[in-house]
């Protein structure tokens, strides 16, 4: 259920009031990712991980800056040049745009719900 907020002017349109840790499928057979908000120079995403992760071939190799923090869960991030960066809940942090990385592994106990900023 979402509840509906109205703004004080009524010349604007009622806004939904969601909840991130909402309508999370049981079952994932794949990572999913949701567009929360997009703008010209924005784009916010949901993504949902529960044992996931990139390809062993490619890197993901972004034209914007991505700022990312996980809500909920664990993962590991890895870059090309060997770094790896461990995230729990409430771990952030910003990937520069074209600097490689890739999903080296999310919790497959339990569901990661990370929140990434593309700008």
């Amino acid at each position: 259920m979402s509840l509906i907020l109205t703004k004080q002017n009524s010349d604007d349109p009622p806004m939904e009031l969601k909840n991130i840790f909402e309508f999370i499928p049981e079952h994932l057979e794949e990572e999913i990712c949701e567009v929360l908000v997009q703008s010209d120079h924005v784009t916010i995403e949901r993504i949902i991980s529960k044992g996931h992760r990139s390809s062993e071939s490619g890197w993901y190799d972004q034209e914007q800056n991505e700022w990312v923090i996980v809500l909920k869960g664990k993962a590991i991030i890895s870059f090309e040049n060997g770094k790896e960066i461990t995230l729990k809940a409430g771990s952030h942090f910003n990937i520069s745009a074209h600097q490689k990385h890739k999903v080296y592994w999310t919790d497959p106990k339990t569901e990661t719900i990370w929140l990434a900023i593309y700008y």
